[in-house]
């Protein structure tokens, strides 16, 4: 009979004992996968709050503040400095965000752009007796940028003198497609209406940005400039302080800077977490310890008449190490499913509206984890039980 069947045979007549040591493993690896899960998933969240801004950093006019005072008398500050932004700063941004992505992930320059930028032009005018912010802008990028805006009504932007209406101020004016809004001679004609976005957009007025510079006598000045670089992982600081070393009058603030809170409470509550499931990974190797110990006391007979028709101490070894595989695969995979639905269960609490899935990616961890946790319990029963004597084992007789 070979050693696996041999072991087969054995765990069929004590089912019981091995799912005691199943259990031990099952609870550590289902709170490392349930921690791995959430921690996944919260992440994932936070990454989704990021994108949600659009841009990964945004240029503004660089404006100081100087406080204003006649002898000990303070007068408040005094902003100085230009409140727009030449247009012609466009092509060095992209140049210096493109070039750092490159350098960053290590790809080719194949002369084509890979950051989007998106400037944008606001003036303020006076629309049926209601102050109004008109934001022009270049729409193909806009929309890139603002990949959550939705036109409820109409089209977006395709042409010259078009507007799209934000909705707070469709509702408030009363806007509908068609309707025309004349700014200092130029006819803008509503081809569209936003659905609330719960951004600033939902209070203004867009226009392809060439128009409203003309409208306004403000050729070839902006406002702002968003910038979305290709990935989470590009390094958005650098490229927000390279732009402002080499472009001046102007200031680059990275947006993924106002999650790194948030990112830190992620990571100690992470860490918490994992503590908490390495504390219950020992504690699990215990139980199996302390079950193995028992199998190998009421096997002694057993082993003492393996040893007596020729089994090895490295065949003893074997057997107890099959058994600790098998255990550490059943207890793997009920520790993967038990830790995605303490996930699905906790979750939410720790993140609040945090979308938990089932990560197939989780399932060699699982394995890999229980079958090394039951492993390492198995060693001390098992070199235990090859030094159980012959004589010794057949006085249980």
């Amino acid at each position: 009979m070979k050693l696996y069947q041999i072991v087969l045979k054995d765990i069929m007549r004590r089912k019981r004992r091995v799912l005691y040591a199943a259990f031990g493993v099952l609870i550590g690896t289902m709170t490392v996968v349930g921690v791995l899960t959430i921690a996944f998933a919260g992440e994932n969240k936070i990454y989704s709050q990021i994108e949600k801004y659009g841009a990964n950093l945004t240029i503004i006019p660089e404006v100081n503040n100087i406080n204003a005072g006649l002898g000990d008398l303070s007068l408040g500050t005094i902003s100085v400095g230009e409140n727009y932004i030449p247009e012609t700063v466009i092509t060095r941004v992209q140049e210096i965000a493109d070039g750092e992505i490159r350098q960053a992930i290590k790809i080719a320059d194949d002369g084509g752009p890979i950051a989007t930028v998106a400037p944008r032009l606001y003036v303020n005018a006076e629309i049926r007796g209601i102050s109004v912010i008109f934001a022009g802008i270049d729409p193909q990028p806009e929309l890139s940028i603002k990949n959550w805006w939705v036109v409820k009504e109409g089209k977006y932007l395709d042409g010259e003198n078009q507007a799209l209406v934000g909705s707070i101020t469709a509702e408030l004016l009363k806007f509908k497609l068609g309707d025309e809004i004349n700014l200092n001679g130029t006819v803008f004609n509503v081809v569209g209406l936003l659905e609330e976005t719960g951004g600033t957009e939902d209070y203004q007025i867009m226009t392809p940005l060439p128009d409203l510079q003309s409208a306004f006598d403000k050729d070839g000045l902006i406002s702002t400039i968003d910038v979305r670089a290709l990935c989470n992982a590009c390094p958005v600081e650098l490229i927000a302080s390279e732009i402002q070393r080499n472009v001046p009058g102007v200031k680059a603030l990275a947006v993924k800077q106002i999650a790194n809170t948030e990112m830190e409470l992620v990571s100690k509550v992470n860490r918490m977490m994992i503590a908490l499931a390495g504390i219950t990974l020992i504690i699990g190797i215990f139980g199996v310890v302390n079950t193995m110990m028992t199998s190998v006391h009421e096997r002694t007979k057993d082993i003492g008449v393996m040893r007596a028709v020729g089994a090895s101490r490295g065949q003893i070894i074997l057997i107890f190490m099959f058994e600790a595989v098998l255990i550490g695969i059943l207890g793997g995979i009920l520790g993967y499913l038990g830790g995605t639905a303490l996930a699905y269960a906790i979750g939410p609490i720790i993140f609040e509206d945090v979308s938990i899935s089932f990560l197939p990616e989780f399932v060699p961890v699982a394995l890999g984890l229980s079958i090394a946790v039951a492993g390492i319990a198995t060693v001390y029963p098992a070199i235990r039980a090859t030094r159980i004597k012959i004589a010794e084992a057949f006085r249980t007789l």
